[in-house]
């Protein structure tokens, strides 16, 4: 008989996560030695977790730190939203934020290839995985820095945690307006900063097809270029951020209110689950 008590089995599943006759078989094959069993189980682990490799993560969670003028944003993905809202889920993504803040990461890919306690966030992040019993995937990772940086998280269902993250750089001093605006991107989702932040030749495929468009509605020769550069002006108010009319009051622009408010925008970064 393995030498081991149900205290040593419960220590053993506290510490791996691991499920009861795992465990069991763990220690038996180590005979009570549970460092060997912690090993043997990692390995199990990692067997399981290269199965999940073709899984589709489509859960998971948005998590943001800002430090004065420096705001970190991750998203980190499970497969499921019972994995997702999990407290262990949430602690893991808790300490894949801290990696990253730590150390300044800027992409998903920096992060995953870091050393830390002897193994890689993208080792660490595949063991946790293997105790989750889910493939868990570190999609992206964003910092964003400016002279103040505001944060908001939203939550699209209330029993999961928050779905999508917004990170808002400004100057001056109003935060009730910046963290309004910062609400407004989490709602609206632009995808540009501003007009000239748009490539040119996006522009000019929705000029071109603006101007098809009325061609085809048969539209007036001379009223075509009025047409076009409304249609135009119409791509720019949906898709960038300083032309949107503002969520609290569509009759004026995010640009305008910030303006009012003597704020100027940097920049922003806006995270969805999956999107």
């Amino acid at each position: 008989m393995a030498n081991y008590t149900a205290a040593d089995i419960k220590e053993l599943r506290e510490k791996t996560g691991a499920g009861m006759m795992d465990v069991k078989k763990a220690l038996d094959e180590a005979d009570g030695d549970q460092a060997k069993a912690i090993e043997l189980l990692r390995v199990k682990g990692l067997k399981g977790a290269t199965k999940r490799e073709g899984r589709a993560t489509s859960d998971g969670l948005v998590a943001t730190f800002v430090d004065g003028g420096v705001g970190t944003m991750i998203e980190l993905d499970s497969e499921t939203d019972f994995v997702a809202k999990s407290q262990r889920f949430i602690d893991l993504a808790d300490e894949v934020l801290a990696l990253a803040v730590s150390n300044k990461s800027e992409s998903a890919e920096s992060l995953l290839s870091v050393e830390a306690d002897g193994k890689t966030v993208a080792q660490f992040i595949t063991e946790s995985g293997a105790a989750l019993g889910e493939k868990v995937d570190l999609r992206r990772v964003g910092r964003l820095e400016g002279q103040k940086v505001e944060s908001y998280l939203h939550r699209t269902n209330k029993d999961l945690p928050p779905q999508v993250g917004v990170l808002f750089a400004y100057e001056g001093d109003d935060q009730a307006v910046a963290h309004d605006v910062a609400v407004h991107i989490a709602a609206l989702a632009p995808k540009y900063f501003s007009r000239e932040d748009v490539p040119a030749e996006l522009v000019e495929n929705e000029r071109r097809i603006a101007e098809d468009t009325a061609k085809n509605e048969g539209k007036p020769e001379q009223a075509l270029p009025k047409i076009i550069e409304g249609r135009v002006n119409g791509f720019f108010k949906e898709n960038c951020l300083l032309d949107q009319g503002f969520a609290k009051d569509p009759k004026q622009t995010v640009g305008k209110v910030l303006e009012a408010a003597g704020l100027k925008a940097t920049g922003f970064l806006r995270y969805r689950v999956g999107a």
